[in-house]
């Protein structure tokens, strides 16, 4: 989020931030790049900050309202609405928030997605999973990310899932699609792609994001035109058009089937987590902040996609719980793959380790890269085996 603010700032807006945050507590970048700050009580009182914002708008006009991260696009939409701006308002971020919108507004325009039903409830996921069949995904309508996504292949799995999301949680009951996960990220200006990406989830994000001892994948691939990955290149530009997605960042996740058929996953009109922006940065040597910035700003990308690597983030989760007391094989990794390692950023010794299933980022992370594919895939496959973190 510092990087999108200082993007901006290098453009020549003039940024005003919003957030709960003391304005000294802020980071540094973030400062340096702030024209000025509104400081709310708390950013889940909708109405006090429609009310401050209101406030600082009468004295300093806001021509744009930017989030970029997920818990808060309905407050964006709701700002730009009282303050009758451009942007998503609350109907069309409604499409990038609901699960179930989403899917219905892309069935009526014929794109594919996995069968879905709503339901709140144990006895309506139930009866929603007995007309669906096995296997099946449970996760929640609004949301981010994995959190509270079950994969359910037997009735024990599907009472696990109940449990976990509750009696009260709305939540979309979908077919299981087979097959390997990507994502289709675009930057946009009034409706044109002017940068695209596509990275692959190893192993899809409903696994890993619940067996604690696998290390998790996103490899950025330095050629999104590789034929097989066509459909969902296809798919993702359809996709945008239907929704009506103007400026700013998506980002898609989408199947591709044993039978090379793409199934569409869901869409955020907001950019990737879990370091998934740094990676871009990485495979392309270019400054995607900035391109986004000019995108919002200028309706322009002038940043190169040179795609010289590919790109991968492997999340590490330490063994044992409590604080971290020692981290394994990182200087024979060091040893082995050198210049190719170029991100480290792993919980120093002392750290209380976090909660795995919280955060994708988990108890830290490696960022490598290299030309070729196949070698990329096997350092980062190095590092998800002989890099060990120890908690105790």
């Amino acid at each position: 989020m510092a990087d999108f603010t200082r993007g901006l700032a290098q453009c020549g807006a003039r940024v005003i931030g919003l957030g709960e945050h003391p304005a000294d507590a802020l980071p540094f970048v973030v400062k340096r790049s702030l024209a000025d700050y509104i400081r709310v009580p708390s950013l889940v009182d909708t109405d006090a900050v429609l009310a401050r914002v209101r406030e600082s708008a009468s004295r300093t006009p806001i021509d744009r309202v930017e989030c970029l991260w997920e818990p808060f696009m309905t407050l964006a939409a709701e700002l730009r609405e009282m303050l009758d701006i451009g942007g998503m308002h609350m109907a069309q971020t409604e499409l990038f928030r609901d699960k179930k919108k989403m899917k219905d507004a892309l069935d009526a325009a014929g794109l594919r997605t996995p069968r879905n039903k709503t339901a709140t409830g144990s006895d309506a996921i139930r009866a929603a999973a007995g007309a669906i069949g096995l296997p099946l995904v449970v996760k929640p309508i609004a949301g981010a990310g994995s959190a509270h996504t079950h994969e359910v292949r037997d009735p024990a799995g599907l009472e696990a899932a109940i449990a976990d999301v509750g009696e009260h949680r709305e939540v979309s009951v979908e077919e299981y699609i087979e097959g390997e996960e990507y994502t289709f990220d675009t930057v946009c200006a009034n409706g044109n792609i002017l940068y695209e990406n596509i990275a692959w989830y190893r192993p899809k994000p409903i696994i890993g994001r619940n067996v604690e001892w696998i290390s998790m994948q996103t490899v950025n691939l330095r050629n999104p035109e590789r034929p097989e990955l066509a459909p969902g290149r296809e798919l993702g530009r359809r996709v945008i058009e239907a929704l009506g997605f103007r400026t700013g960042f998506t980002h898609m996740e989408w199947f591709l089937t044993p039978a090379g058929e793409a199934v569409f996953g869901e869409i955020g009109g907001r950019p990737p987590g879990g370091r998934s922006v740094d990676l871009m940065n990485y495979s392309n040597d270019f400054d995607v902040y900035a391109g986004w910035a000019q995108a919002i700003t200028r309706d322009e990308f002038n940043q190169t996609a040179h795609r010289r690597y590919n790109a991968a983030a492997i999340f590490k989760r330490a063994r044992g719980q409590g604080r971290i007391c020692a981290i394994h094989g990182l200087d024979g990794l060091r040893q082995r793959f050198g210049e190719h390692i170029v991100v480290e950023d792993l919980l120093p010794i002392g750290s209380l380790r976090r909660d795995w299933r919280q955060t994708l980022l988990s108890d830290g992370y490696l960022i490598v890269r290299h030309p070729e594919l196949a070698r990329t895939l096997e350092i980062a496959d190095a590092v998800g085996t002989d890099l060990q973190i120890d908690a105790r």
